[in-house]
């Protein structure tokens, strides 16, 4: 029996294996995932009742083709019913724990029918063994996979490298999503968020809910903060496919360009922006290498804060505190940092105006965002299969290099017929990869991708000892 190896059970992980399940594929599919529950991953299995998707429901779903799958399951499954803040201006935002919990339902008749084995462990090893791969777990059990799909999530933010002289000090926050990274948090705390973007403003509305009452600083070098949604829904508009820009300035020019029409007949940006992602995998294939490069490095943070709209009830928290005045957004850069018995004293150096001021801090909360340059070194069989030359970074330093079949591919780019790469990681091929309904759709495609590979094995397998026998 042929086997299926995915390592890492988030969302991407989940939808690979239950895709797989769904269309009968002839392998046994093993999901390597040290959480208890499937599918729930970084993004959906925290416990704070705060955090929320951030896009309305109607647009997340296991099923592409079945855009209210999940909107559906909220209503069936009493999710909505106990979670009455979940809507807002008709649409639903509900906390992203429950689409954790959907999604792990899915796959719970495979996994109960042994269609699926869940392994609660994580892959520290992975090498090459005949065709196929042999791979270690934390545990120390080791498996034959005849087919791999990586399907790990981007890298944890690092520490910037200001913080480091203190980054042992408890005060230091240095992942503000985790389950218990606020709950040493007075009241009346002083707090510098390092990050003004959907993570930044998470952990506010966190906080908020706590009863935290506290000056909060928000700081990063452009001081844009995640933008909310339209006021009202507008279909998407603006043609960036057939014709797709090659240059970052021309496809800068078309998107602006857009925006202003949009405006000028009475919408908003927010249809473009949706055109932009929609078109997403066409417009980043059409960019050159040079152009990607410089979308990445300059263009990606205001991408981000459009792209990535905070969820309404986290908005308005925002809003309040902002009017309130304890809560500032400031365009600055860390400077020195330094650490006493009251908390920290901070440097902040103003982009625009090219001075510094010293604030004091009682803690200091790191919200920059995935460390996606890290992920070799984060993920030790990454970082090994690097050094067999099987997977490479990618040339824009979204993630690892991947083939338009999935397939991850070295550095000279020759493909491995058997190791493919699902989810964020495979962005710097795909482009858009971090958001719904794209991560779904991509899932489903490499599920695909495997599926056909799986075949062609079997067939393939009656000729060769059909030879070795002759």
């Amino acid at each position: 029996m042929t086997d299926v190896a995915i390592i890492g059970g988030g969302f991407t992980g989940a939808a690979v294996a239950y895709h797989l399940a769904r269309a009968g594929v002839a392998a046994d599919i093993v999901v390597f995932e040290p959480r208890r529950q499937l599918g729930a991953g970084l993004a959906y299995g925290g416990r704070d009742p705060t955090h929320r998707i951030n896009v309305p429901a109607t647009r997340m779903s296991l099923l592409p083709d079945d855009e209210t799958h999940f909107a559906r399951w909220l209503e069936t499954s009493g999710a909505l019913a106990t979670d009455p803040q979940a809507l807002s201006g008709g649409a639903a935002f509900p906390r992203r724990q429950d689409f954790g919990r959907y999604v792990d339902e899915a796959l719970r008749p495979f996994v109960a029918g042994h269609r699926v084995r869940h392994v609660a462990d994580v892959v520290v090893f992975v090498t090459r063994a005949g065709s196929g791969w042999r791979l270690a777990t934390g545990a120390g059990e080791t498996r034959r996979a005849d087919f791999v799909v990586i399907a790990t999530t981007h890298p944890a933010p690092s520490i910037p490298r200001q913080l480091l002289g203190v980054a042992a000090d408890p005060r230091l926050v240095a992942n503000g999503l985790a389950d218990d990274a606020l709950d040493g948090v007075a009241r009346d705390d002083r707090l510098l968020i390092v990050g003004t973007g959907l993570t930044a403003a998470d952990i506010a509305a966190s906080l908020d809910a706590r009863g935290h009452e506290g000056p909060i600083t928000m700081i990063s070098r452009r001081g844009l903060r995640s933008r909310g949604h339209a006021p009202r829904p507008f279909p998407a508009e603006g043609d960036f496919s057939s014709s797709p820009a090659r240059e970052a300035t021309q496809l800068l020019a078309r998107i602006r360009s857009a925006v202003r029409d949009a405006v000028a007949a009475g919408r908003t940006w927010h249809p473009v922006l949706d055109a932009v992602r929609v078109n997403g995998g066409e417009i980043w294939r059409a960019l050159s290498p040079e152009a990607r490069r410089r979308v990445v490095r300059h263009l990606r943070p205001y991408w981000d804060v459009h792209r990535f709209r905070a969820a309404p009830q986290i908005d308005a928290v925002l809003d309040r505190r902002l009017a309130a005045g304890s809560l500032e957004i400031r365009k600055a850069r860390l400077g020195t940092v330094e650490a006493d018995r009251q908390g920290f004293v901070v440097e902040l150096e103003d982009v625009r105006r090219h001075t510094s001021t010293r604030q004091a801090f009682d803690r200091i909360i790191v919200a920059t965002g995935p460390a996606h340059g890290d992920v070799l070194r984060t993920q030790p069989f990454l970082g090994e299969l690097a050094r067999q030359r099987y997977v490479a970074l990618d040339s824009s330093g979204l993630g690892l290099r991947t083939s338009l079949e999935g397939r991850a591919m070295d550095a000279l780019g020759v493909a491995s017929p058997n190791l493919f790469i699902a989810g964020p990681l495979a962005r710097g091929t795909f482009g858009e990869l971090m958001g719904m309904p794209q991560v779904a759709e991509y899932a489903r495609f490499i599920a695909e991708q495997v599926l056909g590979a799986v075949d062609d094995e079997r067939r393939a397998l009656p000729l060769a000892l059909s030879a070795a026998s002759g």
